[in-house]
């Protein structure tokens, strides 16, 4: 099996921070796709390069047959192994073609509850089936708790509807399930570290303790190191809230700060705990931040704190992104306490770009900039290490409630899938899911109750599956 490593995208390099260099320069994380170690020449065409006749005489860039069978929505490449999502090798092109064929024939006590239902759930999952498509992209699926296992149906249901080139390796990890254990964390582990991407749903964590501080879910992320979270927040055409057309971008350092687990019973009664900040972390993210920002073209970089009362601690993530900051001249740069951030998020986000946070901080910026265009179930989000990426909904949230009642709102999880389609360079099926998705809500006539509406999950399914439609062609 061919191994994938992530690569830096772009025209200009990263400026060097002295102690921030090889494996740990976090530039390596805002990759845009997985390349395979071979890369030929990139002049084998584009997708519009793409007329697709009779689908049994496809053939991708490089010239080799393709075989196409569109019953099922499932596509078979004759392809080889070796250049499996190397941008400009015809990867984009060879797709266009499969779902061309494939779509043409198409368009003619909340946890007592999540308890009850997740004994069913689990018996159902213990049977389920990796999605296997020959020489598709290996993902590493982890549906979680709550409404997780009906958001991951919703995205297999829309990715086998778009013939999406992607093999679901489905692993169960739950606290709440008695699905966890050492052995299973490994397994999942193993899947992530194999397949360099995956898409989570939320793992709860319950508030009793025993005996273990540390989460399945914190420690998936120590483990792998994903210590950038990102939750891109942005107005959804169609639906007014009270601050509309907005568009922010939320990272978070999400592997020290408050969560580190270390506490501990110093006396009786008297709770320690520990806050942990670095300065080669601190150093990291904010390079990521501005990476991000030069990557994507924004202007201005807020870095989050509470340095006036924890010195130490934040005074020390303030002063590595302030120094980092110097770097990148040409994006403008502002600190803001964390208290004051709130409220003006409240009554002024649009003078926010990128913001940058520690852990704790984050946690909480993330669901209130997520209420601000609609809620948990609509914001997508992403964490980088130097080596793999994983999608998530951008609010952590496992709307326990909802758990076997077909209301959950899919649009989160599947906008996370349709950038975790952009990070694997198939930009075809990643716009045509997403242009779904937005013209469903856009269009207004298929809401679930989180936005107003009264239609079921399976409804919005439906109705995105119905506003698939090729691209490119």
């Amino acid at each position: 099996m061919n191994r994938y490593t992530l690569t830096l995208v772009g025209e200009k390099e990263s400026p060097s921070l002295p102690g921030l260099t090889g494996s740990l320069a976090p530039t390596t994380a805002l990759a845009s796709g997985v390349t395979s170690p071979a890369t030929p020449s990139a002049e084998h065409g584009s997708a519009e390069q793409c007329p697709l006749a009779d689908p049994s005489e496809a053939r991708d860039a490089l010239g080799r047959g393709v075989g196409v069978r569109t019953e099922g929505f499932s596509a078979v490449s004759k392809r080889g192994q070796g250049h499996r999502g190397v941008r400009g090798l015809g990867v984009p092109n060879l797709t266009l073609c499969l779902s061309q064929a494939v779509l043409g024939a198409r368009n003619s006590g909340a946890w007592r509850g999540l308890r009850t239902a997740a004994s069913a759930q689990a018996a159902s999952q213990s049977q389920a089936q990796d999605v296997r498509v020959e020489g598709a992209f290996p993902v590493t699926m982890l549906p979680g708790d709550g409404v997780g296992p009906e958001l991951m149906h919703a995205v297999k249901e829309v990715f086998k509807a778009a013939a999406v080139p992607v093999e679901f390796k489905e692993h169960h990890l739950s606290e709440v399930q008695n699905m966890a254990s050492e052995e299973k964390l490994e397994q999942v582990l193993s899947s992530m570290k194999e397949n360099k991407v995956a898409i989570i749903g939320k793992i709860y964590t319950p508030m009793e303790y025993k005996g273990e501080l540390a989460s399945y879910d914190m420690q998936l992320r120590r483990k792998l190191d994903l210590f950038a979270n990102v939750v891109h927040v942005k107005s959804l055409p169609g639906y007014k809230t009270r601050h509309n057309n907005l568009d922010l971008v939320i990272i978070r350092e999400q592997t020290e700060g408050e969560y580190s687990s270390l506490e501990h019973e110093s006396a009786r009664g008297v709770i320690e705990c520990l806050k942990i900040v670095t300065r080669t972390k601190s150093q990291r993210i904010a390079k990521f931040a501005f990476d991000y920002a030069t990557k994507k073209g924004r202007s201005k970089v807020t870095a989050v704190h509470k340095a006036n009362i924890m010195k130490l601690g934040d005074g020390l993530f303030l002063q590595c992104c302030e120094e980092v900051a110097e770097l990148y001249p040409k994006i403008k740069f502002e600190t803001m306490i964390i208290d004051n951030c709130c409220m003006q998020l409240v009554q002024n986000p649009y003078q926010f770009d990128v913001l940058v946070m520690p852990n704790l901080y984050g946690n909480i910026i993330d669901n209130l900039a997520a209420g601000l265009v609609g809620g948990a179930g609509v914001v997508p989000g992403e964490s980088y290490s130097a080596e793999y990426a994983v999608f998530e909904t951008g609010a952590r949230h496992p709307f326990a409630q909802a758990v076997g009642r077909n209301i959950a709102n899919p649009t989160a999880m599947l906008l996370s899938a349709s950038n975790m389609l952009r990070h694997l360079n198939l930009e075809y099926h990643s716009s045509m899911i997403a242009d779904a998705v937005k013209k469903v809500i856009k269009v207004g006539k298929v809401r679930t109750r989180d936005m107003g509406g009264y239609s079921t999950t399976t409804d919005f399914i439906k109705s995105v599956i119905g506003h698939l439609h090729p691209h490119g062609g």
